[in-house]
């Protein structure tokens, strides 16, 4: 969980300064999806439900938004591995189970 965490935090910083996900979705969701890749992972850091349930959407969606988009290119493929990558450690047993024991 703890590398899940800064994947997101990274992730929020880096679509502020590479601007990403505002080039993925536009201005506005753009702007929501780093909103909620920081907002899941203060709410993971914290041990609260709604933060695992909002990291797991903001990933799912731009994992799929930006292999529908973009597609499996050359220039794409390392931020999809880093997304599945994420998506893969959010939805592992162990940290399914983490979740479900721990967090109120």
């Amino acid at each position: 969980m703890q590398i899940a965490v800064f994947l997101l935090y990274a992730n929020a910083v880096f679509g502020l300064l590479f601007r990403a996900p505002f080039l993925l979705f536009g201005a506005t969701l753009g702007f929501l999806v780093v909103v909620a890749y920081a907002a899941g992972a203060f709410g993971l850091a914290n041990d609260q439900n709604w933060g695992y349930g909002v990291s797991v959407a903001v990933s799912a969606l731009v994992l799929v938004a930006s292999v529908v988009k973009i597609g499996f290119g050359a220039a794409n493929l390392i931020n999809i591995m880093f997304d599945v990558a994420l998506l893969v450690l959010l939805l592992h047993p162990q940290s399914r189970s983490y979740q479900r024991i721990w967090f109120t």
